[in-house]
């Protein structure tokens, strides 16, 4: 049971990922769109960091969106799953901190960001490989 839920907590983060990577680059169509283009998704930025100059947000959404596909891709095959599950906590952590203090912390609760956090360093600490590049290399190691 544990190898289906540590699959299933390395799709539903990935695809979490890359669903608001989609979405910020135009990709979902409108009805599902939350910010629907890169500019839109760069205003939001600058409302959830109002810490950060303006001229930083261009680089700071950069950045964010570079480390989900990342994360997104790595925890989708398995490749040091236990390390980018921690990475990625951390972001989404980050994250609903940012929302919280910019705008308050119904947002955090309503999209679960604390929740995927949670579910991102929960996935970290499952040692049991299933479907995982990890568990291939493991194999070449022993071998």
């Amino acid at each position: 049971m544990q190898t289906i839920i540590k699959l299933a907590l390395r799709l539903s983060l990935a695809v979490g990922f890359l669903s608001a990577v989609a979405d910020r680059l135009g990709i979902w169509s409108e009805e599902f769109s939350t910010w629907g283009t890169w500019e839109s998704f760069l205003e939001y930025t600058a409302i959830i960091n109002p810490w950060f100059p303006e001229s930083m947000i261009p680089a700071l959404g950069f950045v964010a969106t570079v480390l989900e596909v990342v994360f997104a891709v790595f925890l989708l095959i398995g490749f040091k799953t236990s390390f980018f599950a921690k990475l990625s906590g951390w972001l989404l952590l980050i994250f609903a901190l940012s929302m919280t203090f910019s705008s308050g912390i119904k947002g955090a609760f309503d999209y679960s960001v604390f929740t995927a956090a949670a579910a991102a360093f929960s996935l970290s600490l499952i040692k049991t490989t299933y479907l995982e590049i990890d568990a291939v290399i493991q194999r070449t190691s022993v071998d």
